[in-house]
């Protein structure tokens, strides 16, 4: 029997549940590596190379490749793991979660600084928030990429 999870209907959200942990074990492992020196000096010698080692689907290591962080999170990983990759590039966290959000890190820092995304039209999937996946990516980062 599979488990209702109402959940999934939160914009802009992956939970990272037991089908998720599952489906990303590979991708967190792999970024859990990068704890070690000399792993992260093997990764950055040959990104792909590296990345073949793990049994990780090629979807998880293109988006890794393309340090899609959305994409990773999509494909199993955790946000904790997954700092690990950003850590390796020099990036801090609020850069990262930036880069997720289409946002620049100033905008994003100040827009965590009053107080982040209203909840307003953000409850669920359909509604007309900033976290909705039409609105998304926003900021100048985004626009940038979409050639806005």
């Amino acid at each position: 029997m599979a488990l209702d999870k109402p959940y999934l209907d939160v914009p802009g959200t992956t939970i990272f549940d037991a089908e998720q942990s599952r489906k990303g074990y590979w991708l967190n492992q792999f970024c859990m590596s990068l704890m070690k020196a000399e792993n992260r000096a093997r990764f950055k010698a040959g990104e792909r190379t590296y990345l073949d080692e793990w049994a990780m689907t090629e979807e998880q290591k293109q988006a890794v490749l393309a340090r899609d962080l959305n994409r990773c999170i999509a494909a199993g990983g955790n946000i904790y793991f997954l700092a690990k990759i950003g850590a390796t590039d020099g990036k801090s966290f609020q850069q990262m979660a930036g880069s997720m959000t289409g946002m620049t890190e100033e905008e994003y820092r100040n827009m965590m600084i009053a107080g982040g995304r209203s909840v307003e039209g953000n409850r669920r999937t359909g509604e007309n928030g900033d976290a909705q996946a039409n609105r998304q990516p926003q900021g100048r980062a985004g626009q940038n990429k979409a050639g806005v």
